[in-house]
């Protein structure tokens, strides 16, 4: 499994339409309610499908004798625009539009897509699917209804389609002149801005239908500086599930800061001595350590399938007692949060680790059948053309109860991490890499000398259980995070207060 911040715009799959009409920066635009005409009836109009068309392309998949069809619809379209060596000088857009035809039939799955719906288009992709998944049987659909959103935990008031390119490019001249302006020693910024705005529609052989309207907007500049004939760089990036009210003049001054503070003090920055030692993962970010370490093992494919080294640890103590580990998608505009997920499921908060307790494991459709439970609305996908697996959505651990003062004064010799840009792990042994862009090493008690790039190399249950003190300063990163699973790629986030691991294997300098 990867796990990848600098990834402010994602193209995916799409086919390549030129340059359209795309979003925009704010002055002047009125904002539009949220009061478009959503539901079923909105997504059938959309997609120029019918009922009767659905049930043909659901009888159609059953037509083999599978136990359950589920069709997704899907039209994203996708905007970037960047600014470099001081100018606004590429943009860019891309549409993406098609349907997938998935049947299941007790352990077999097949899956089919169009990107051309028409009737006789997704009937023959419902006939692929279900020879996959031949159980030579017929099954007939039942009625269907529509199952609305009941939460919807991104609402947009101004939508990206609502607003024209020329007004997108302020914000990344703004972004580029606060940047210079802050540090004499700048000497390149590279800027975007990117949006998505993908019409979900989702039908199954049990009846269920929706339509879910996803936004996605994310913002980013990397800071080039140059002191004494010595270079460094570094980024700074947001990314929320909104539309085009997410720009606004604080964000613009809080990257530019960012990025500005991240670069200046890698001047100062050494590599440390490699061994083990104790690290201080600090607020934020350091969710990447929950992500890499345990998260991807918690996947209940894994579990079903024994790969995962948590297989058999379920409702079995697997750290501290007062720590608890949460995968939520129901966090207002997260970028990881989903109103219902791709299986048909609504977006839950589940907790992963309660009270030390490997509490669940994230679920799809497919293995909360399996195990006998509810679906933990962890069945995600990147695009119409995969299915849905168990996959993360926001993941964090929830507070403790000392400062990170404390933390830090009972380390004699270690380091603390601050920020990180990617990781991965292997799930059958559980052992995980992940990449330091920053952070202090710890001298008796104390945060002394800025360190750099450096990686940190440990086991995941075991990290879990070497986890000794936990901060009461929880912090969601909300930069670009996007994970990598089985050829697919998704948007997440993650989040953690300052904690420390008693033991990690540090590379620095021999």
């Amino acid at each position: 499994m990867k796990y990848n911040r600098r990834d402010f715009v994602k193209t995916g799959g799409a086919v390549m339409l030129g340059s359209l009409a795309a979003p925009s920066f704010l002055d002047g635009v009125v904002n539009a309610a949220n009061d478009k005409a959503t539901g079923v009836a909105f997504a059938m109009n959309h997609f120029r499908v019918s009922e009767g068309d659905l049930k043909k392309v659901l009888a159609a998949a059953l037509e083999k004798g599978g136990d359950y069809a589920d069709l997704f619809f899907e039209h994203s379209y996708q905007n970037s625009v960047a600014l470099q060596d001081g100018a606004v000088n590429r943009a860019s857009s891309y549409i993406d539009f098609g349907m997938g035809v998935r049947v299941l039939s007790g352990d077999q799955t097949g899956y089919a897509y169009v990107e051309s719906i028409t009737p006789e288009e997704m009937i023959k992709a419902a006939r692929t699917a279900a020879r996959i998944a031949d159980a030579g049987q017929v099954k007939t659909p039942v009625n269907l209804t529509e199952s609305r959103v009941v939460n919807n935990y991104y609402s947009v008031k101004t939508p990206w389609d609502s607003i024209s390119i020329q007004k997108k490019t302020p914000c990344l001249q703004t972004i580029n002149d606060r940047i210079f302006a802050l540090d004499s020693r700048v000497m390149k910024v590279n800027a975007s801005l990117g949006d998505t705005t993908s019409h979900i529609f989702f039908c199954n052989s049990d009846g269920v239908m929706y339509y879910d309207y996803r936004p996605m907007a994310t913002l980013g500049a990397v800071c080039i500086m140059q002191e004494n004939g010595k270079i460094e760089n570094s980024y700074a990036a947001r990314a929320y599930r909104m539309g085009a009210e997410f720009i606004t003049d604080d964000i613009v001054e809080t990257i530019a800061r960012e990025a500005v503070d991240k670069t200046s003090i890698l001047f100062r920055a050494v590599k440390p001595k490699g061994g083990e030692m104790p690290v201080v993962m600090g607020a934020g970010g350091s969710g990447i350590l929950l992500h890499e370490a345990i998260g991807h093992a918690f996947e209940a494919d894994f579990n079903r399938k024994n790969i995962s080294i948590f297989s058999d640890l379920l409702n079995k103590k697997v750290c501290d007692e007062h720590i608890n580990v949460v995968d939520d998608g129901t966090i207002p505009f997260n970028r990881g949060s989903v109103n219902i997920d791709d299986d048909g499921v609504e977006g839950q908060k589940t907790y992963i680790v309660k009270d030390g307790i490997l509490a669940s494991y994230l679920h799809d459709r497919i293995s909360a059948k399996h195990y006998g439970i509810r679906s933990t609305g962890n069945g995600r996908r990147e695009s119409f053309r995969m299915m849905p697996i168990p996959r993360m959505r926001a993941t964090y651990m929830e507070a403790g109860n000392v400062t990170e003062e404390d933390i830090i004064s009972n380390v004699k010799n270690g380091i603390y991490a601050a920020n990180f840009t990617n990781g991965q792990v292997q799930i059958g042994a559980g052992d995980f890499t992940f990449f330091v862009k920053d952070g202090y090493l710890i001298e008796n008690g104390k945060l002394t000398q800025p360190i750099k790039d450096i990686n940190i190399i440990g086991n995941g249950p075991k990290a879990l259980a070497d986890i000794t003190m936990v901060g009461n300063n929880y912090q969601m990163d909300n930069g670009t995070w996007t994970c990598g699973k089985d050829g697919q790629s998704c948007p997440v986030t993650c989040g953690m207060p300052s904690a420390l691991v008693s033991k990690l294997t540090v590379g620095g300098e021999s």
